[in-house]
């Protein structure tokens, strides 16, 4: 990932990810999820990403994705729930080569999500009234995830 956008991020996950499960195709598009094992948490606030979580897919005739991720992270504040929407996309080559577990520049693709905070934390509570915004990265078995605050 390009260092600028993990530099400029107030948290950045590594999320490690199993293989996705196919639903069917409804529709025209194919719906799918794929498992959120755990992970990292690093930056400004450190922790895991804890196991369980799923990234709801569907992906249009043209490969893209529209994203729908729910997971929980376990910082040294307390317990956060994140909820991320949004979608990657890019050429059909590009798409076709992180399909097949690719790594790709995170330059070559289009991966956004927005990201939404909810926890009971008395330290974390600013979380829970705040907007931000991801750049994403795909590897063969991770999300990387740069995660910016929205001024």
């Amino acid at each position: 990932m390009d260092q600028l956008v993990e530099r400029d991020a107030m948290m950045v996950f590594t999320i490690d990810v199993g293989a996705p499960v196919t639903i069917g195709t409804v529709g025209g598009v194919t719906r799918r999820y794929v498992p959120l094992l755990g992970g990292t948490v690093e930056g400004e606030y450190r922790g895991t990403v804890a196991p369980g979580g799923a990234d709801w897919q569907t992906v249009a005739p043209n490969g893209m994705l529209e994203l729908d991720a729910r997971y929980a992270l376990q910082l040294s504040q307390g317990i956060v729930e994140i909820r991320s929407q949004g979608i990657r996309s890019g050429s059909p080559a590009v798409l076709e080569r992180l399909a097949t577990g690719e790594s790709l520049p995170p330059h070559e693709y289009y991966f956004r999500t927005a990201i939404r905070f909810f926890t009971e934390s008395p330290k974390l509570q600013h979380l829970n009234q705040m907007l931000a915004i991801s750049v994403g990265e795909r590897m063969p078995n991770s999300v990387r995830i740069a995660v910016h605050r929205v001024l």
